[in-house]
């Protein structure tokens, strides 16, 4: 193609050209920056999103079934889980016994919400007990490693649980103390999971607080996480006016809204790279155009005609720009891979909800970020491209 060699021949560099050489490779440098860190950036946004939403989905639930106001549990939870279980895109139901407590441990002590799920053979766990860290599921208290820690707790040793209202007197509910075995440690990933949570069966649960056969809330597992909005529309016909139905995007709205601001906010931030190294581009077929103005008459007294010209830099242009998001595309990728394999990154997990920063690629978001930054390329090369097309070879050689 007689205007592709053209434009490859205009952008290999003659000694006396080593200015527009320079800013040429800062063009290429500068898209691929941008592409890098575009694919970086979304991939540690989209990262954090599937992790949360994994884990969190692991040990909670899509939907969960909640009471209204302060009452005494739910009291017909074995029908209405029957009921809930039926409804379309429900994979199982099962109830749940929150309850706050005070954890006294052989060095310190701390807040603890206890959740009682059913320990019954076939009943889904929640993920954090599947792969516990130590012990097993079974009678006694399983509690986060960090909670553990925290308090002292040993695997196989008791533990006290001080329930602020656990025995009613005749002058009215006093504190109770319950000495209860630790019979595993588990870990979620999340901090705050693993710092202030415990795990008993639902029975145990119940007895411990002096409670009768009740819960506070039914767990929905889902076939399809974001269906949670329509399972939640359809369960309120069922359960009646005392309880309502919460989707796991209502109860982590903060966070789930955050990091969707954070994923635009660092599109159009990074997406300024792209548009820096577009102006390089720009500048470099200006002056491309001003060094080449007696070559460009030649080609079109030749015979070239003014849409070959214009298309001589339009290549240039979309050259610089794909060379740049090639090894932008390239970089990108690789470097998402390992530092997400090898977890290079590491926070604080006091402050973040997670011990790393995750990194999740996707194919898709390379294709619109090497569409886009195409598009940028291209729309630098409309100007030169056509300052290029208008010069007059008669005017141009008059004075060479």
């Amino acid at each position: 193609m007689f205007e592709l060699f053209i434009a490859r021949r205009y952008l290999r560099a003659k000694r006396k050209q080593v200015v527009i050489s320079v800013i040429t490779v800062i063009s290429v440098i500068g898209v691929a920056a941008g592409v890098m860190a575009l694919v970086i950036a979304l991939s540690i946004t989209a990262g954090f999103s599937n992790t949360l939403e994994r884990d969190l989905l692991g040990a909670t639930a899509g939907v969960q079934i909640l009471e209204k106001g302060s009452s005494e549990g739910i009291g017909d939870w074995q029908s209405l889980t029957q009921k809930l279980a039926k409804l379309p895109h429900v994979t199982s139901a099962a109830p749940a016994l929150y309850m706050p407590a005070l954890l006294n441990g052989p060095i310190n002590s701390d807040y603890v919400v206890v959740k009682g799920i059913p320990f019954d053979a076939g009943a889904r766990l929640p993920a954090p007990l599947q792969h516990l860290k130590s012990g097993a599921v079974g009678p006694g208290i399983i509690l986060g490693w960090r909670l553990a820690e925290k308090v002292g707790a040993v695997l196989g040793k008791p533990i006290d649980l001080l329930i602020a209202n656990g025995e009613i007197t005749p002058a009215g509910a006093i504190p109770s103390v319950k000495k209860l075995r630790v019979a595993g440690i588990f870990e979620s990933g999340f901090f705050e999971l693993d710092a202030n949570s415990a795990y008993m069966s639902l029975p145990q649960t119940q007895k411990t607080f002096s409670l009768e056969d009740v819960a506070n809330s039914i767990e929905l597992q889902l076939d399809d996480i974001y269906r949670a909005p329509a399972v939640a529309s359809a369960a309120d016909a069922v359960i009646g006016p005392g309880l309502t139905a919460s989707t796991w995007q209502e109860q982590n709205g903060q966070l789930l809204n955050a990091l969707q601001g954070e994923r635009i906010v660092v599109m159009i931030v990074v997406g300024l790279i792209v548009i820096v190294a577009a102006l390089n581009i720009l500048i470099t077929l200006v002056m491309m155009v001003m060094e080449k103005h007696r070559d460009i008459a030649i080609l079109m007294s030749m015979g070239a005609r003014m849409q070959q010209v214009r298309r001589i830099f339009v290549l240039e242009g979309a050259l610089i720009g794909a060379v740049g998001t090639v090894i932008g595309l390239t970089l990108g990728y690789t470097l998402c891979y390992f530092a997400d394999k090898y977890r290079w990154i590491k926070l604080p997990d006091q402050v973040y909800p997670l011990a790393y920063v995750p990194f999740d690629s996707r194919w898709t978001d390379g294709v619109w970020i090497a569409a886009a930054a195409m598009a940028i390329s291209l729309i630098a090369t409309v100007y030169p491209a056509r300052s290029a097309s208008r010069i007059v070879p008669v005017e141009a050689l008059r004075y060479e």
